[in-house]
């Protein structure tokens, strides 16, 4: 039965990913699990609501950990996540449309 545990653990290539929300502190008991193949923010996002991955709304994305540079890291959609990265979703302010 172990064995079958890591080949499944090594099929699914899992990576647990923090949520963050602005001037709180990370939740690091409650993470994210993205499998294989599905590790970026535009994942993140989708597996969160469907409609934060939308480019009219989402905005960027601050990242600590692993996979950027600086901490934080501003990025977009595209960016790979790494095995406990810290990410804050940063939503666009629509205008309010003017009514005629």
């Amino acid at each position: 039965m172990k064995g079958v545990r890591e080949a499944i653990y090594n099929a699914l290539k899992p990576i647990r990913v923090y949520t963050k929300r602005p001037k709180t502190a990370p939740d690091l008991n409650n993470a994210i699990v993205l499998c294989k193949g599905r590790h970026t923010v535009a994942d993140l996002c989708r597996s969160i609501h469907s409609s934060l991955a939308d480019p009219n709304k989402f905005y960027y994305a601050n990242v600590w950990g692993t996979s950027v540079k600086f901490r934080p890291q501003r990025v977009g959609l595209a960016h790979i996540l790494q095995d406990e990265d810290v990410v804050q979703v940063m939503l666009r302010r629509h205008p309010v449309t003017a009514r005629s």
